[in-house]
């Protein structure tokens, strides 16, 4: 009977210990960032692929940054072009109205022919 205490215990501890992680995002201060398409594994034809993405910008989000293989895309307007045939990583970073990243990321790998 005690055991079942304790565990019971700890499990509720751990729980409430969650619930005020779950509070500080549900602040608005974390973004949340989704790519809606390409899928994951993609095959494009084509050099260029449009990105769609769902941002959720909390209360300092303004904007997204794009990185293409490690490398940033300037004037990201939504569609990365020039893409070499190959494997390539797309990543989208949520950024603050000063370009400061602020953790919410989405990655996608995809393989154009």
């Amino acid at each position: 009977m005690i055991r079942i205490v304790v565990v019971v215990s700890v499990l509720v501890g751990l729980f409430v210990l969650g619930f005020g992680t779950i509070g500080s995002t549900a602040n608005g201060k974390s973004s949340r960032l989704t790519i809606v398409s390409p899928t994951q594994g993609a095959v494009i034809k084509g050099d260029s692929v449009k990105v769609r993405y769902k941002l959720s910008k909390g209360t300092d989000a303004t904007h997204i940054h794009c990185y293409v293989d490690g490398e940033y895309q300037r004037a990201f307007a939504g569609e990365v072009k020039g893409l070499a045939r190959g494997t390539h990583e797309i990543k989208l970073v949520a950024a603050s109205h000063n370009h400061d990243s602020l953790g919410a990321e989405a990655v996608v790998t995809i393989e154009v022919e």
